[in-house]
């Protein structure tokens, strides 16, 4: 049946490797699951509702992906797009956070229009090829510095705004050990080689008592608090209007280029620079978005 669906002969893979693969790229943007609701959160919402938001709109993003497209593309919400929800929408203009959400469903009805009539393909395609290199490093740098905050390597700072952290923290330690870990196991081309650094961190961070072990197994929060709780009325408001377009060209070229990046990375690009099957592509995503 999985090689019915998804051909994996025809893509010189198997479920043994897909499996692993699948486990990898979950413990690679796990942290999503933790920093989305942490900085939503700040809105007022709640944050266990959007704990179990974040995992239901990854899972189906992703299963989206992988059925319309057949691309091993994992999906999941935006580092960019949540910061200018909270931080801007919410917090300096005064908005709701039901309101912010209805600009947000709004703009997502928009861009997946846009991904149906072709008109984001058509934008994507004329993109130069080296502009689209451009935009894939970028926003490599935008993750790899979310990655650096995170473990403490840098830190806020005033004077000039990036700064170096406490390189003495167990927990920056570990992440360097870690990060030195994968590309040593990457030079020796071991497979696995992301999935064995992050589980060896993990242990040897419950193990020295940096990260508290919760369990593996538990019931998840109650959606109810945030679910339909978007005001579209609200968010068609003239004033949003600008609020509206800024989500929608943020998500056009954010998740554009973030799809450029993976697909040429994971070998997924044609020799002309375009991705094949690539409205299907924008389909998954763009049909995500309204998740």
């Amino acid at each position: 049946m999985l090689e019915r669906l998804f051909q994996l002969k025809a893509h010189d893979t198997n479920v043994r490797t897909e499996i692993l693969a699948g486990i990898t790229t979950f413990l690679a943007m796990a942290y999503i699951l933790f920093v989305n609701p942490s900085i939503l959160g700040e809105t007022g919402m709640d944050k266990g509702a959007l704990f179990v938001a974040t995992c239901l709109a990854a899972a189906i993003g992703s299963a989206t992906m992988g059925i319309i497209a057949n691309y091993p593309i994992a999906l999941a919400p935006g580092m960019g797009l949540n910061a200018f929800f909270t931080y801007t929408v919410v917090l300096h203009m005064g908005h709701t956070w039901q309101v912010a959400l209805g600009a947000v469903f709004i703009s997502a009805v928009l861009f997946f229009l846009l991904s149906i009539f072709r008109i984001r393909e058509w934008i994507i395609n004329s993109i130069p090829l080296p502009l689209r290199s451009a935009i894939a490093a970028g926003i490599g740098l935008f993750l790899a510095l979310i990655a650096l905050g995170n473990a403490g390597i840098v830190v806020a700072n005033k004077a000039t705004l990036v700064g170096m952290g406490d390189l003495s923290q167990p927990k920056v330690i570990l992440a360097s050990l870690g990060f030195a870990l994968i590309v040593g196991l990457e030079a020796l081309k071991m497979r696995g080689a992301v999935l064995i650094g992050i589980l060896a961190v993990t242990i040897a961070s419950i193990a020295l008592g940096v990260t508290e072990f919760g369990g593996v197994v538990s019931m998840p929060p109650s959606l109810a608090p945030t679910f339909l709780q978007l005001d579209i009325k609200g968010a068609l408001d003239i004033g949003l209007i600008s609020v509206i377009f800024a989500f929608l060209f943020v998500d056009l070229f954010d998740n554009s280029g973030t799809l450029i990046g993976v697909a040429k990375r994971a070998g997924l690009m044609g020799k002309d620079g375009h991705m094949p099957k690539m409205g299907r592509a924008l389909i998954a995503d763009s049909t995500a978005a309204m998740a």
